[in-house]
């Protein structure tokens, strides 16, 4: 583990912060910078969908995951119709 200076206001910002996400402190740093090197890294998504991607990274690892099931579907005039 490495230690590093952090501006006083930005730590507290972080408690505040933590409390209310019931992190520590420290988690609390580590997971801002976790969705800012995303943030940084995919500049077009959104803060909901780097939210949206962990989330359901994390159902993945749990094993929370079932088939997609879908119907193939042809274009018929301006409707589409379900091919069985």
């Amino acid at each position: 583990m490495t230690a590093i200076n952090l501006d006083k206001q930005f730590i507290s910002e972080a408690r505040i912060y933590s409390k209310a996400q019931s992190r520590s402190v420290p988690k609390q740093i580590e997971h801002w910078a976790k969705i800012g090197r995303i943030a940084e890294d995919n500049p077009d998504l959104t803060y909901a969908q780097i939210r949206s991607i962990l989330l359901g990274m994390e159902d993945v690892k749990a094993g929370r995951t079932m088939e997609f099931q879908y119907a193939e579907t042809e274009q018929i005039g301006n409707k589409n119709k379900s091919v069985k």
